[in-house]
């Protein structure tokens, strides 16, 4: 595995159709073609988020769900620590009074933190909006820079490889809402100073560059990490397979350099991830049901493009997991390039991990067109082990496309050399079926709606008047299903703590992974309220239960907002509570601080 960069740097170019290795100051020297592709990376980023970024007052990537709120309070809550030197790993500014484990949240402190003053600035939107843009160009450039400077001549094989790599579909995808899906600038370099240790030229430098990488991805990212790591162990033994001798000896080289990386990240990450798993509120496992891909979402076409459609996320758990959605011209363009390019150990590798990592994603069992075939997959042996059965199996689909754009930008090298010698044939084939295939894909602008005002009550600080020392619960409670609480929150400057919220945490005696929080009997009881749109029965034993949960909380206000079924949860909590709302600013509320004599 780690003979990797040296047979790319170094094989004849009859066997690659790249040049033989360029020098060390020749491959660090910017090119006018390297700006270019600077140029249209973050300007491609930009135009998928255009609307996000003509709207960042009121914008809202509808797709998200409720994910951007929950990322923009990752982003204020992390910037709010540094200001008031609160521990940045935990809050309980939401789930009060037992708080969130937020290094078990994947809050992104490795962007969450750096862009702080920005949050502080212009608020967690832009933060939000910023990442997404800088995660896309950045993971774009940066395959762009490995591939220009180690595997291709052409630069344009390499724009053509990191392209894929920075605006896959599954990138679109999670640039609705997931920004540690987005931000994956830092896996090509962690594998290129993975495959630089098999030289053993410097493996304590190797290594402790190796080792503050590994780290710093921990704060971008653990799962993208995993996925990516599995994939690139996929390719490292299937290269190896074709040079045995080597890639043992090599791998015997670079055993001092991850020791040295293992210890530089424990060093910095090793509190950080004793918090995330053992810390307070952490968990074990989440629970998420059977997700792979359907065999159909390999040969689709994403929502977000120029051959999507909006029922095109059919075969994908929702609007931001769309994982794989190759498209069936790119997935020919692969394998007849497997075919084309078979003789080249890196297209051999390439290829089979493709097909590894595609199948891992399709889970337990195979399924066609929402037909579940029953026939076993490989999944289905590893899907409990420890750190993978938190994994969602359809992201596997991610670890093929660094593997997909090694075989593109190997391919479009050899078509461009083979005009060079007269094949123009060749060339003119390969060209247009590239384009046949990537301008499908080609991302459109996401969609962006206008978010709703908060009420008066809290947005021209009404709630001073009520809340003194303890918390606010609304009516339902916030969850996964509806957060918007917690944009209500931030925009006050997190200035009061919030029962319920959004996130993950743990829940029942097992203490399993559980989104929101671990629900008591009152907030199961005014969620059904809400869903059933029937005031429930309310006797002594759901009074005191109220009354128990409200000191839990350590409630000062119960506050309703418009929402659906409204007058059904206004009954139902004045049955609860023994005295009706007053209206305040645009809600119903009930003052608890003195409750129950509260008259």
């Amino acid at each position: 595995m780690t003979e990797i960069l040296t047979q790319v740097e170094t094989t004849r170019p009859a066997e690659t159709t790249s040049t033989t290795a360029r020098p060390l100051r020749s491959r660090l020297r910017p090119h006018p073609a390297d700006a270019a592709a600077v140029v249209f990376y973050a300007g491609l980023a930009v135009f998928v988020l255009v609307r996000q970024w003509k709207h960042l007052g009121t914008g809202y990537l509808v797709r998200s769900g409720q994910d951007q709120t929950m990322w923009e309070w990752f982003f204020a809550v992390a910037a709010r620590s540094l200001v008031h030197l609160e521990n940045p790993l935990s809050s309980d500014l939401q789930n009060y009074p037992l708080g969130v484990n937020l290094m078990g949240n994947t809050a992104m402190f490795g962007i969450s933190i750096p862009l702080s003053p920005v949050t502080l600035l212009f608020g967690p939107t832009v933060t939000f909006t910023l990442a997404l843009t800088l995660g896309l160009s950045g993971t774009a450039i940066a395959w762009y820079w490995v591939f220009s400077r180690h595997v291709v001549s052409s630069r344009f094989a390499a724009a053509v490889g990191g392209g894929l790599c920075g605006f896959a579909p599954a990138l679109i995808s999670h640039t609705n809402g997931h920004p540690n899906f987005v931000a994956l600038f830092l896996l090509p370099f962690i594998a290129l100073a993975v495959i630089r240790l098999g030289s053993g030229l410097r493996p304590v430098r190797d290594g402790i560059v190796l080792g503050l990488l590994i780290a710093y991805q921990i704060f971008l990212g653990e799962e993208p990490l995993l996925i990516y790591a599995l994939a690139f162990a996929v390719f490292g033994f299937a290269f190896a397979a074709s040079r045995p001798r080597t890639a043992f000896a090599a791998a015997k080289r670079s055993i001092k350099g991850f020791a040295v990386a293992g210890g530089v990240a424990l060093a910095i990450a090793a509190i950080p991830l004793w918090w995330q798993f053992f810390g307070p509120d952490s968990y074990r496992a989440i629970e998420h049901g059977p997700v792979g891909n359907d065999t159909e979402s390999f040969t689709s076409f994403p929502t977000s493009s120029l051959a999507g459609e909006p029922g095109s996320a059919e075969f994908s758990m929702n609007a931001t997991e769309e994982n794989a959605y190759f498209g069936w011209p790119l997935l020919i363009l692969l394998g007849l390039s497997a075919l084309w390019l078979w003789r080249m150990p890196l297209a051999r590798a390439a290829a089979a991990t493709v097909v590894a990592m595609g199948v891992l994603s399709l889970g337990t069992s195979l399924t066609i067109g929402g037909w579940d075939s029953g026939i076993p997959l490989p999944w289905k042996l590893i899907s409990h082990l420890p750190l993978l059965e938190s994994v969602l199996e359809s992201r596997f689909a991610m670890g093929c496309l660094p593997a997909a754009a090694l075989l593109l930008a190997l391919g479009t090298d050899r078509a461009l050399a083979s005009a060079r010698e007269g094949q123009r044939t060749t060339t003119l084939l390969w060209v247009g079926w590239l384009a046949v295939a990537l301008l499908p894909l080609t991302p459109t602008p996401l969609a962006v709606v206008q978010r709703d005002a908060a009420p008066n009550f809290f947005a021209d600080g009404t709630w001073r008047e009520y809340v003194t020392d303890g918390s606010v619960v609304t009516v339902p409670l916030p969850s996964p299903e509806n957060a918007r609480m917690l944009r209500w929150q931030t925009e006050q400057d997190l200035a009061f703590p919030i029962a319920g919220g959004y996130f993950v945490g743990p829940a029942g005696s097992e203490q399993r992974g559980k989104y929101g929080p671990d629900d008591r009997p009152t907030a199961l009881l005014l969620a059904a309220a809400q869903s059933s749109g029937q005031v429930p029965a309310i006797d002594d034993a759901a009074r005191a239960q109220a009354l128990a949960d409200l000191k839990f909380w350590n409630a000062d206000v119960l506050v309703l907002p418009h929402t659906q079924n409204d007058r059904v949860l206004r009954e139902t909590v004045r049955q609860l509570v023994g005295f009706p709302a007053k209206p305040v600013d645009g809600v119903w509320l009930w003052d608890v601080r003195e409750w129950p004599s509260a008259p």
